[in-house]
């Protein structure tokens, strides 16, 4: 079975050298598996809700809210795993055609630069759940409204962190080139 991993990420035979090597590796793995997860109930959902519908004349009352929280966060989860491998929606249209000397810098400020956004976005949308949460309001069967949406600030703030990284690694590889 081939797992597609992030080539960024050191590892000997499928195996991390160090502890923090194998906690990252588990945290990519969880994050694979919340996605495929999510997506999986989402499909039995709306198959339980088609097959109620179509054949009892009923369905699950919290259903259909359910389906539109789960593609939230499956959204969500799976812009940062998107973010993690590279594969995320981007405008490259400048940097194609840039010299190949001052294309790392311009890729590690636009790095930056969407690392500040998406940290500003996680720090009002966290603000946001703790207004939800003090608010006390209920989404769906007995769930709170602040569960629903804590994965807004979570996902934003890992964005934003890889994003820092990634800038990083590309302005200090800018600097160390040779000109």
């Amino acid at each position: 079975m081939n797992i597609v991993r992030d080539k960024r990420i050191p590892m000997n035979k499928n195996k991390p050298k160090t502890f923090l090597g194998r906690i990252v590796v588990f945290l990519l793995l969880m994050e694979d598996g919340i996605l495929i997860g999510l997506f999986l109930i989402m499909l039995g959902m709306a198959t339980v809700q088609i097959l109620l519908r179509n054949f009892f004349s009923t369905g699950i009352v919290w259903g259909d809210v359910m389906l539109r929280i789960i593609i939230l966060w499956i959204g969500l989860v799976g812009a940062m795993v998107a973010s993690r491998k590279g594969d995320h929606i981007s405008v490259d249209l400048i940097a194609r055609y840039l010299p190949q000397q001052i294309k790392g810098l311009v890729e590690g400020l636009c790095a930056l630069v969407t690392a500040l956004v998406c940290t500003v976005v996680a720090y009002y949308s966290l603000q946001f759940v703790f207004r939800e949460f003090e608010e006390g309001g209920i989404a769906f069967a007995k769930m709170p409204v602040w569960v629903c949406e804590a994965i807004i600030p979570l996902a934003f703030t890992a964005i934003a962190l890889r994003y820092f990284i990634t800038s990083f690694n590309n302005l200090t590889a800018f600097l160390k080139s040779p000109d």
